[in-house]
Parts: C-alpha cells; sequence; structure tokens
C-alpha cells in the first residue's frame, strides 16, 4: 500500500507527477492512497504513516491519455470530495487500456467524473454571477472588497475573470479557503478568513480593515497572472463542454440547465421577477462567459411602451441595470423632451449580456452577430408577453433584427408606427449611443432632434393610452 501526500486540496501538478509514476509501475489503484498535507493521522487510513515511496523510474516508457481527460481532471480535482483523487487515477489506470472510456456515459467512473466537473463549472458561474465589490477606501487609496463562499475549491479558478473584469481596480475576494487580490498587474492568494472571523452583513469593511489593509497585506503564494496548472473556466469550456453535454443526455439532464430546458417554459409568463432570475442563469449563447451578469429589463409591468435597445454596454454589465451610461443618460433627456414618462416605460435590451473585445484595461463594444440575437430572442418575447405594451420601440438594427425576427434596415422603417402580427404597434429609431459617436457637432444637434421626434410618436401613443 502506498500513500500520497498532496501539497494542496488543488496540486494537480503533484497529483498528475504521482499518477503518473504509479501507472508506469504498473500499481492499481486499489494500492494507493491519496492525503493532502495538513489533514491529521485520524483521517488517514492506519498503519499508512510509514507507507513506502515509489522507486525511481528506471526506463524511458511512458504511455498515453486523450487530452480531454487533462483537462477533465484539472477541473474535477477542485470538487470537495474526498475520493476525487483516487476516482480521477482509477480513470487513468483505466484509460491506458480503454483509450475511447470517456465517450461510455453509462460507465460509473466515467460519469461521477464529468459530473464533478460539472459542479465546479456551475460553482465557479456562481461565483462570477454572486460577487459585487464594495469600496473600502476612498479616491487615491480606493480598494474594493467582497466576500463569498464556494462549495468547491474555485477562488484559484474563477480569479483571472475578475482580473480581466475589473483590471483598473485593485480589489480582494474574501473567502473561507483562500482570499485572491488584484493589485492591477497580478492575482496574490493570502489564507482564507475563518469560519468565526466571517463578514456578518455590513461588516465586510472591519473584516478587510483587520486582516489586509494596506501594510498589513502578505501573501502566500507568488503574485501571478494566471496558474499554469489552474485555466479558467471559458479556456476549458471549449474542451469540456462536449462531455459535459453527452453526460447530461444520459444523466437526464441533471448536470446544467439545458436551452431547450429554458424555451420549454411558457411564453406568456406574468412574473417578471421569476423571469429575470431565470434570464440569470441563461447558457444559450457563449456570450455569458465574459459578461459579469445577465442586465434583465426594467419597468413597470403595465408600461404602454417598451423600449428596446440593442445590448448593455460597460457601465450596464457592471451595474446590473439598462441604459445607466452615457447613453441611457441621453435616453432620458430626450424622453423628457419628448414628453415620455420615464417611469411608465418598461426599457431592456435585445441581447441581454455584454458583449466586448478588450483592448488593455478598456472594453469595446461589439455589434451581436445573428445567432446571438436568436439565442436571446426567447427574452424579449417573454418580457413582452409579460408586460403586454401597446407599443414596442425598437432602437438601433440589433432591436429591430430582434422586434421584427429578421434584419430590418433603420432608415426604410423609421419613425413611423408598424403592426405587428400579434395586434400591436411598432416603432423603429436609432439607439441614443449612435448620436454620442457622431463626429460633426452640427450633424449631432439634427440627428438628436430627430431621435426627439421619433420618440413623440410614442408620447402621443402614452397620453391616448392614458386618457383612455
Amino acid at each position: 500500500m502506498y500513500l500520497v501526500t498532496l501539497n494542496s486540496e488543488t496540486d494537480f501538478d503533484g497529483w498528475r507527477k504521482a499518477a503518473r509514476a504509479f501507472a508506469l509501475h504498473h500499481i492499481a489503484p486499489a494500492d494507493v492512497v491519496w492525503h493532502v498535507q495538513g489533514q491529521t493521522e485520524d483521517q488517514m487510513p492506519p498503519g499508512l504513516s510509514e507507507a513506502p515511496s515509489l522507486p525511481p523510474i528506471e526506463t524511458e516508457s511512458t504511455f498515453t491519455v486523450p487530452a480531454n481527460f487533462i483537462e477533465l481532471a484539472r477541473v474535477a480535482i477542485l470538487h470537495r470530495e474526498g475520493e476525487r483523487f483516487a476516482l480521477l487515477y482509477r480513470l487513468l489506470w483505466r484509460l491506458k487500456v480503454d483509450h475511447d472510456l470517456l465517450a461510455t456515459m453509462s460507465d460509473p467512473d466515467v460519469a461521477q467524473a464529468i459530473t464533478m466537473a460539472g459542479a465546479v463549472q456551475r460553482d465557479a458561474q456562481r461565483m462570477r454571477d454572486l460577487v459585487r465589490f464594495r469600496e473600502i477606501w476612498r479616491e487615491q487609496k480606493a480598494h474594493y472588497a467582497a466576500w463569498f463562499e464556494p462549495e468547491h475549491h474555485i477562488v484559484a479558478f474563477a480569479a483571472p475573470f475578475f482580473a480581466r473584469r475589473f483590471a483598473d481596480m485593485p480589489w480582494s475576494i474574501l473567502t473561507p479557503d483562500v482570499c485572491a487580490h488584484w493589485n492591477g498587474h497580478a492575482i496574490s492568494f493570502t489564507p482564507g478568513i475563518s469560519r468565526t472571523e466571517w463578514p456578518a452583513p455590513g461588516r465586510l469593511e472591519e473584516t478587510w480593515r483587520r486582516h489586509f489593509q494596506p501594510g498589513r497585506l502578505t501573501t502566500t503564494a507568488a503574485p501571478v497572472k494566471r496558474r499554469r496548472n489552474l485555466q479558467d473556466a471559458s479556456t476549458l469550456g471549449s474542451i469540456l463542454g462536449p462531455l459535459l453535454a453527452d453526460a447530461e443526455r444520459w444523466t437526464g439532464g441533471r448536470i446544467s440547465p439545458r436551452p431547450e430546458a429554458i424555451m420549454g417554459h411558457k411564453a406568456a409568463a406574468k412574473d417578471l421577477e421569476a423571469l429575470r432570475e431565470e434570464a440569470a442563469h441563461c447558457r444559450a449563447c457563449p456570450l455569458y462567459k465574459d459578461a459579469t451578469q445577465t442586465v434583465f429589463g426594467e419597468g413597470p409591468k403595465d408600461a404602454t411602451i417598451m423600449l428596446v435597445g440593442e445590448q448593455p454596454g460597460d457601465k450596464e454589465d457592471l451595474a446590473g441595470h439598462p441604459f445607466v451610461g452615457p447613453a441611457g443618460q441621453m435616453l432620458d433627456r430626450a424622453l423628457e423632451e419628448a414628453g415620455v414618462d420615464r417611469r411608465k416605460v418598461y426599457v431592456t435590451n435585445a441581447v441581454k449580456h455584454f458583449k466586448f473585445v478588450p483592448r488593455g484595461k478598456i472594453r469595446l463594444h461589439q455589434k451581436p452577430n445573428t445567432q446571438e440575437i436568436r439565442a436571446c430572442r426567447q427574452w424579449y418575447e417573454r418580457e413582452l408577453a409579460g408586460v403586454q405594451p401597446d407599443l414596442v420601440v425598437a432602437m438601433g438594427a440589433t432591436a429591430a433584427q430582434s422586434v421584427f425576427g429578421k434584419i430590418t434596415p433603420i432608415g426604410k422603417t423609421r419613425g413611423r408606427l408598424i403592426d405587428l402580427p400579434d395586434g400591436r404597434k411598432a416603432l423603429v429609431t436609432v439607439h441614443p449611443s449612435y448620436l454620442l459617436r457622431l463626429p460633426d457637432p452640427e450633424a449631432k444637434v439634427l440627428e438628436y432632434q430627430r431621435f426627439v421626434e421619433d420618440l413623440k410618436i410614442a408620447a402621443n401613443l402614452q397620453k391616448k393610452a392614458r386618457a383612455a
């Protein structure tokens, strides 16, 4: 019997090195016990403290396993299941003989490993969805902190996402396992917060000041931009995706929600809050992988007018609310000038996740493509069924494509009421961000006035509805 002591709960390199050596020496999985450094003796089987070490490998012999197994193991090893190291070595041992083992979804070991990887991926996405930073210091000393309780060992796995998303601000994510910190250049890690020190609601700042205020922050791990053995979820998604999809089919869809399940709900959902919560977990297109969160529509359920924009911008992506950035400010001003009561308008976007191209610390808006618009159209349709407005205002080409279900030129349809198949009216105009991008001041003034005139059509309809 052999005992392997790994450096940490996420020591993939240590597991991989030991597993390879055991496999080359033809040591069966039943003869290996895996242990993590720091565990007490009562957590180990008796008599293993003096277990022998492996003899050196004297030959150049080697073997290969499918690349997707290595990536599967990188993720599954982050699960809290205590038997994960033994499970993965058992799979490695069997893959030496059966190279196509991972394609057998009915195999218990394969199904368990893929289910564990799926749980880790979901927990990493939950961290991306739920982490909200609070400002701890002000002005030049500004620092941002957040508290999160992970289900699995995913902090280092998920940290590169936050480094990309919030590259221009120093932040810390405090967890019971390990705390991640970003100084604008590199990620570092410190020990987690003990259970007795977990910050109660409103006490996050106090916890930060006690443990991590400038001058007291010492790292236990070397600062790195990305750990070599812990690729982030977006990198592994393309590799694990087919495996997880096959496992979902075999397990009856218990690993993660599928777009078909989401679309199977009745389109006439009236509860917008429940719809908003459902949309927060939408994976119908890849845009969710890099966006901070889903930005759903907002406004009264009995609104007579629904304004449909194109997609959230940088400010909206961070805030979680539509039209809160510069384009939103221009829209509010134009609505006021046109006589539209903003409080009685429902505002949403055709695409609910921010699509962008990173340029250093800046995220440049990128136009959604047809597949992404189609994938997100279900949410527009269900919002429409829930609000039941008299008029839908499509602002921009992407919004028009979503409203009409096909590519619709702005110039040919702008400024007039159009009958929709369901009996309500539609109005097409430009997106307010278009006005912000116009370089010619004179053209900007003229186009803004034209935009206000378009909105006056909506104002007249709103007045008629109010009078009725």
